[in-house]
């Protein structure tokens, strides 16, 4: 039986919810994005990914890669998004439902360096690392999914995310989530998911992997952003368009002008998902954050991060899209 958890934010207040966006201001924000994916544009630097836009009835400039996509386009293919996205668990027992609020919990992503749990010193992440994250993860009831720890950087570039998808399918019975970079990179990850789940059917059908990408910001999406999204969704499988934007670097100081670039970005990478195979699962995302303005580093664990991510889940669900923010 799928998991489904409580539900967060709910007008029969249940739960815990922060309603930070008012349904005027949620108009006003999508607006906003509107205007900006019109009359600014998104820079594409793929050609396929500016061939799917074109054909799909957006204005592209491909001499300078700028791809301009009418409202009408954006919210037809906010319409074709399912509004509950199935993210299966090897066992199916550690399946979950993303669908209105309800709310489920990964581990952070990413991480480059880790304290050795035997020494207490800092070191280079290892493949070894991403192994034990998972059987961790796998054993604690309150994650509902594996996302990738950390980058395995003992082992060899071009091939660390699939020894990582690996190390992760083989330790933990969780649905996984994975970082392509290519075309290529992001076929064999889903290749290696078929195999596991006995077919192409029965991965459509109970998907046990997902994607994550991110755009450039400010308003670009880079050929290792837009070739994972377009293989994702020519099989069908969830992909989550998650920006980190940084207010103050590369969107605006402003929270809310920060909120309008971010959901430019994201909504750009569904268009571009939705418009390769209607219908295809995507999570709207966010690691959105302030920018240290003294280091010219991101902020994860500041309050700003905390109030973006509830904004954002907040126009997911104006969306009917369900959403995936980072935690502070």
């Amino acid at each position: 039986m799928s998991r489904r958890n409580v539900f967060a934010g709910n007008t029969m207040f249940e739960g815990f919810g922060l309603n930070v966006l008012s349904n005027d201001s949620l108009e006003r924000i999508h607006n906003a994005t509107l205007e900006v994916l019109w009359h600014v544009g998104i820079k594409i630097q793929s050609e396929a990914a500016i061939e799917i836009y074109d054909a799909g009835g957006c204005t592209v400039d491909k001499k300078n890669q700028k791809v301009f996509i009418p409202p009408h386009v954006v919210e037809d293919c906010i319409r074709s998004a399912p509004s509950t996205v199935l993210l299966a668990g090897r066992d199916p027992k550690n399946d979950i439902v993303l669908d209105g609020s309800r709310v489920n919990f990964c581990n952070f992503s990413k991480g480059v360096n880790v304290i050795d749990p035997f020494t207490g010193k800092l070191r280079i992440s290892t493949l070894q690392d991403e192994a034990n994250v998972a059987i961790l993860v796998d054993y604690l009831d309150q994650y509902d999914l594996l996302d990738v720890a950390v980058e395995a950087r003992d082992v060899d570039i071009e091939t660390a995310n699939l020894k990582c998808y690996e190390a992760m399918v083989s330790n933990s019975t969780k649905h996984s989530t994975q970082s392509p970079h290519s075309f290529a990179e992001a076929q064999a990850l889903i290749d290696m998911a078929t195999a596991v789940a006995g077919g192409k059917d029965k991965l459509r059908e109970r998907p046990i992997t997902s994607s994550t990408v991110c755009p450039t910001s400010p308003l670009s999406i880079a050929p290792e952003t837009c070739e994972p999204i377009i293989t994702y969704a020519k099989n069908r499988v969830p992909l989550t368009v998650l920006s980190m934007a940084m207010a103050g670097g590369t969107s605006p100081v402003t929270l809310a002008g920060t909120l309008v670039v971010h959901n430019a970005e994201v909504l750009s990478g569904i268009v571009l998902a939705q418009l390769t195979n209607k219908g295809t699962p995507n999570m709207y995302g966010s690691s959105t954050t302030i920018m240290d303005l003294r280091l010219a580093a991101a902020t994860i664990g500041c309050p700003e991060l905390g109030m973006l991510s509830a904004a954002v889940s907040k126009m997911a669900q104006f969306y009917n899209i369900p959403s995936y923010v980072a935690g502070t």
